[in-house]
């Protein structure tokens, strides 16, 4: 084999790997968050604190087992323990949240861009699933779909979209874990209605196939 070849196979061996990971792994101990405009370095996004003032507080987060209000539209609530609010998650590549959920209320389809996500149901009764990329050949995106029960476990793969819904007539609650300190998370039908500017309706009207006065209603409702 030539050198040429023997470089390339290796620069695309590279390129895989790179393209299949999540967060990077850490090169130290530990990089704790820290909002610094002095500060001209950046890992993953965010500041190192310097380690000589780290302390327990940067790794702790309270509160994960109060639950939380569900009195909206949705009936849920997420709360997010991520690098934005519990610093010394910068760089470790995990992080998790606690869902609320109100009788019948639902986190709506929704998408974590940069994380795998494992549910873990604690209360009630969830109808959870994710639906497949778009496939080849024309053919329909697949739905996977599970009931979970308390102590059901549940994954749903990076970026894909997913929902869950109590289907009981009582409070539900369950947890997640991210492979990533920062999943991120994309609401399709707030982000597809109500953008800032908002997309025109030519475009949805056409994308989803109904007149433009159906996307008139779902715009305002989704701008109220």
């Amino acid at each position: 084999m030539g050198t040429p070849f023997l470089i390339t196979i290796a620069t695309m061996a590279l390129l895989s790997s790179l393209a299949i990971a999540s967060d990077p792994s850490p090169l130290q101990d530990f990089c704790v968050a820290i909002n610094d405009p002095k500060t001209a370095v950046f890992v993953n996004g965010k500041i190192c604190k310097d380690p000589k003032v780290v302390n327990a507080n940067d790794f702790f987060f309270q509160g994960l087992n109060i639950p939380r209000n569900t009195a909206n539209r949705q009936g849920s609530n997420v709360t997010a323990v991520n690098v934005n609010n519990l610093a010394g998650l910068n760089t470790l590549g995990v992080s998790l949240a606690r869902l609320d959920f109100a009788p019948y209320g639902l986190n709506p389809p929704h998408t974590h861009p940069r994380a795998t996500e494992v549910l873990f149901v604690l209360e009630g009764v969830l109808n959870v699933g994710f639906v497949t990329s778009n496939p080849p050949n024309n053919m329909k995106n697949q739905l996977f779909t599970k009931t979970l029960n308390p102590g059901d476990v549940f994954v749903f793969p990076e970026g894909l979209i997913h929902f869950q819904f109590n289907v009981g007539k009582t409070n539900a609650v369950a947890f997640a874990g991210f492979g990533s300190q920062n999943p991120g998370v994309i609401t399709i039908a707030n982000a597809v209605f109500g953008s800032d500017p908002l997309i025109s309706a030519d475009v949805l009207a056409k994308a989803f196939q109904v007149d433009k006065k159906v996307i008139d209603l779902l715009e305002a409702q989704f701008l109220k």
